[in-house]
């Protein structure tokens, strides 16, 4: 298994995000960048460096007004009297069809759909090659590799086109899954993060082409709330190819096997030729987060079924936190899957 990762994704280094009101220190650090090559370390795997291609990748799913603002707004955002170090909204637009604001602030509030991505002078430069790190493993998976991972961070798949959110900016899964398109291929997308993947379900909603599924905690009671219900199944072209498989809070491994049982006889119907896989491992029960309660061989089982697709697989990395066994549930998920892929 290849992997890919670039020494700048550590730049970005927010401080803060506010939960319940209150500001409480970000688990999205770069602390979580050593415990996954820790992980990945314990394989006898190394990771390589993804190669510049540039922002074309990006542009594929992103929209040019969107990726002006992520390289452009924190030097506009400092120029204005007053500002904070860091671009943190104060406003939203409630109907968004109109009205693209010049000013900076406006600006924030139209792109920036919550307040846990604020953009510091380095996050452009950790957003981009984290992009480029699940780039490189697409083309490596649609060159003929068996399986790569991409160990992204900032994670993505809270992203939408225009719009960051959830500590995400850049949609690493999707942009996986548009290069494998473009390539030729009939990908799939499962995401088994604790929370929906909504920006990913945004981006490919009306399009029939990519397979969306996402096993997570139920959104009538959890981030990102406005979207991930069962009854969310795509629009227009893309009907039927969107499965939202949402999980009581708390739910364990038998539970999440079992939903996760329902998303592989998707993709099967789906004839899939290739699948990515969105891997949060922030369902564990230590997690800081704690939504959901998956052990560390419970990484290894989901790893194990979705192998069992026998399909050339992207692996990229979204949530998983701080937490002593944050290392060990990469490799036991990377192990688990390798020992039973054969594609």
């Amino acid at each position: 298994m290849r992997v890919f990762h670039h020494a700048a994704q550590r730049r970005h280094d927010p401080a803060q995000f506010l939960v319940q009101g209150r500001p409480r220190p970000c688990p999205e650090k770069p602390a979580r960048i050593d415990a996954l090559l820790a992980g990945v370390a314990a394989l006898g795997l190394e990771a390589e460096a993804p190669a510049d291609l540039g922002l074309q990748p990006l542009a594929a799913v992103h929209t040019s007004d969107y990726l002006l603002f992520l390289k452009t707004i924190h030097d506009r955002w400092r120029a204005l009297e007053g500002a904070a170090e860091v671009v943190v909204p104060n406003v939203h637009p409630r109907d968004r069809r109109f009205g693209y604001p010049r000013s900076p602030v406006g600006q924030a509030g139209w792109h920036m759909a919550d307040t846990a991505c604020p953009i510091s002078a380095d996050t452009w430069d950790s957003v981009y090659w984290s992009a480029q790190s699940a780039v490189a493993a697409a083309d490596a998976v649609a060159a003929g590799a068996a399986a790569a991972y991409a160990l992204c961070r900032p994670p993505g798949h809270h992203a939408f086109a225009d719009q960051a959110g959830g500590f995400c900016f850049v949609n690493n899964a999707a942009l996986a899954a548009e290069r494998l398109s473009r390539a030729g291929r009939r990908p799939a997308i499962v995401d088994v993060d604790l929370h929906h993947g909504n920006g990913t379900q945004g981006i490919f909603y009306e399009r029939r082409d990519v397979l969306t599924v996402s096993v997570h905690a139920d959104p009538a009671d959890y981030y990102p709330f406005f979207w991930g219900h069962a009854q969310e199944c795509g629009a227009g072209a893309g009907i039927g190819a969107n499965l939202n498989l949402p999980l009581p809070l708390k739910t364990g491994d038998e539970g999440f096997a079992a939903a996760l049982e329902v998303g592989i006889e998707r993709v099967r119907a789906f004839a899939a030729d290739t699948l990515v896989i969105a891997l949060g491992l922030d369902a564990f029960a230590g997690d800081p987060f704690g939504g959901l309660t998956l052990t560390t061989p419970g990484f290894a089982r989901i790893a194990g079924r979705l192998a069992s697709l026998g399909l050339p697989t992207v692996i990229v990395q979204e949530g998983g936190y701080p937490c002593p066994e944050l290392g060990d549930n990469l490799a036991r998920f990377l192990g688990g899957f390798a020992e039973a892929h054969r594609p």
